[in-house]
């Protein structure tokens, strides 16, 4: 086995910690598995919800995904004049995700909430993520069948207008071949 890709789909997050005392606050997160980190763009929160619909990769060999064991989601709040506020944040282990992805060939979980901790180790809000694991053998077949079928698509191909020229011809014989069983009958 060679390895495999994680896609992260970071979709919103709801009722999340307001941190400004002034203003609306404007949400970033930071995603870490292992020494990687992505970092979202900066949304503003409206009617107490968060969107970002961001994608993140991570690609790693096999070796590595073993030792790795979860995902951390990191939101923060940007503040004018500092680094960033913590607001909270979401653990998911990926224990089951790589095993099933791998024993299957490919894995999807649709995005679902999950709850966002704060700095005292209580609830507040949640933010839903979805996640894909591709393995690399997968991957590599799957780009391959895809060319495939684009020439076999490529070859199939005709213009409008000689589709138009085919299907008049095929009404008209059929108008004309019932006309004459019409007059067969008379």
């Amino acid at each position: 086995m060679k390895g495999g890709t994680l896609e992260v789909l970071l979709v919103n997050a709801e009722d999340i910690r307001h941190t400004n005392i002034l203003g609306t606050p404007v949400y970033y997160v930071i995603t870490q598995l292992g020494s990687h980190e992505h970092r979202s763009r900066v949304s503003e929160a409206k009617d107490a919800k968060v969107l970002w619909n961001e994608k993140f990769k991570f690609d790693f060999p096999m070796h590595r995904w073993k030792r790795l064991t979860h995902v951390k989601f990191r939101i923060m709040d940007r503040e004018l004049f500092s680094n960033g506020g913590f607001v909270g944040e979401t653990i998911i282990y990926l224990g089951g995700i790589i095993s099933e992805g791998n024993y299957r060939g490919l894995i999807e979980v649709k995005p679902a909430p999950y709850n966002v901790v704060l700095e005292d180790d209580t609830y507040k809000g949640q933010i839903k993520i979805g996640f894909r694991f591709i393995p690399h053998h997968l991957a590599e077949r799957g780009a391959e069948e895809t060319q495939e079928s684009i020439g076999q698509v490529d070859g199939q191909r005709q213009s409008i207008c000689s589709s138009l020229f085919n299907l008049w011809i095929f009404l008209r014989s059929l108008f004309q071949n019932s006309s004459k069983n019409k007059q067969k009958d008379n």
